[in-house]
């Protein structure tokens, strides 16, 4: 191969045959490379057998200017954890079930043309990528990556019950028969955290989230502090004493989603009381262990059981595409209480 040839400006397109509208993809990309004078992208399928790994790294091989992932947050993971130190910057095509990085760094759904757009505009944002370091229940040690949240509890429980299947032809109905089971047994967790150096605390929690993006499908804001690129972690446990302090969490998410969308709401909201039910702690690291072991999942894949987990970031790690508009996190002001918070057992 000529050196020519190696340099050409060219796309590797990481995809879902199963799941992704190949015909329209294709219109786009060869439009924004004939507008480009880019050579012809490389598609790379995955398969049942590979989660993104495998197709990333055939991707990185071909020396491509940018790695376009078409999928859902758990094959962007897979993906970004291959490409995280190439220098090679990834673009989303959303195509999963809640697509919740692109929805915080307001890229387009549902829009192929734009999104494609995007990922050859050459305009991109650095992005905090999370580092977890596991001990599941028999002492072995591993780690892995997240871009948008750790959770342990419902959220967890969420991941490892809902088949592929069910998301792909339901979308966020698949989870609704998990989401009952576990409100109907509101069964806490039982653990011990720190949050940077601060003291080691004990809580008793429901669901524990740990989090580098703060929206969540249907505009319910989860996490009003965090942002992508802060350096921060954002930690929320819900802990609701009976099953109408879901209700309760639910409404207050609502209402943050709607809030966050203006500056005279957000401002109201800070002033708005704080809900029991909820608390935020924010820091560059999060260390947990749990009475016993519980289910992990990281951007939507059950990772799991976990004794132990340290939690942290690797700042602006990761260059993703975005347009021209989306510089930063749309309303996000203000911080989460300094202090972690004391949660009764």
């Amino acid at each position: 191969m000529s050196s020519e040839a190696r340099t050409a400006d060219h796309a590797a397109i990481i995809y879902n045959p199963v799941t992704v509208p190949l015909d329209r993809m294709r219109d786009a990309v060869e439009e924004q490379e004939e507008r480009r004078a880019w050579s012809p992208s490389r598609w790379i399928p995955t398969d049942r057998y590979d989660s993104g790994r495998s197709a990333a790294c055939r991707a990185l091989a071909t020396s491509p200017s940018v790695i376009i992932v078409a999928g859902g947050d758990g094959t962007v993971r897979a993906v970004a954890g291959v490409v995280l130190d190439s220098g090679t910057p990834l673009a989303l095509l959303p195509s999963g079930t809640g697509n919740l990085l692109a929805r915080n760094l307001g890229l387009p759904l549902g829009n192929v043309t734009a999104a494609v757009e995007a990922a050859f505009g050459g305009l991109t944002r650095p992005v905090d990528v999370g580092v977890v370091e596991f001990e599941d229940e028999k002492a072995a040690r591993s780690a892995e990556i997240f871009l948008v949240m750790a959770g342990i509890g419902l959220d967890a429980e969420m991941a490892r019950t809902t088949r592929p299947r069910a998301k792909r032809f339901l979308g966020w109905l698949a989870y609704v028969p998990a989401i009952a089971r576990s409100v109907l047994a509101n069964r806490p967790l039982d653990l011990t955290y720190r949050v940077d150096d601060g003291p080691t605390r004990t809580a008793r929690a429901h669901t524990v989230i740990i989090g580098n993006c703060g929206t969540l499908t249907g505009g319910m804001l989860l996490l009003p502090a965090a942002s992508v690129d802060d350096g921060l972690l954002d930690v929320v446990m819900l802990r609701p004493a009976r099953r109408i302090g879901w209700a309760r969490i639910g409404t207050r998410l609502t209402v943050q989603g709607v809030a966050h969308r203006s500056r005279f709401g957000r401002g109201m909201l800070r002033r708005a009381p704080g809900l029991r039910t909820l608390a935020y702690a924010q820091g560059r690291r999060f260390e947990v262990r749990f009475a016993n072991p519980h289910v992990v999942q990281l951007d939507g894949d059950s990772m799991g059981l976990a004794r132990t987990a340290r939690i942290s970031l690797d700042h602006r790690a990761l260059h993703v595409c975005v347009e021209d508009d989306c510089g930063r996190d749309a309303g996000r002001e203000g911080r989460a209480p300094a202090d972690a918070p004391r949660v009764d057992g």
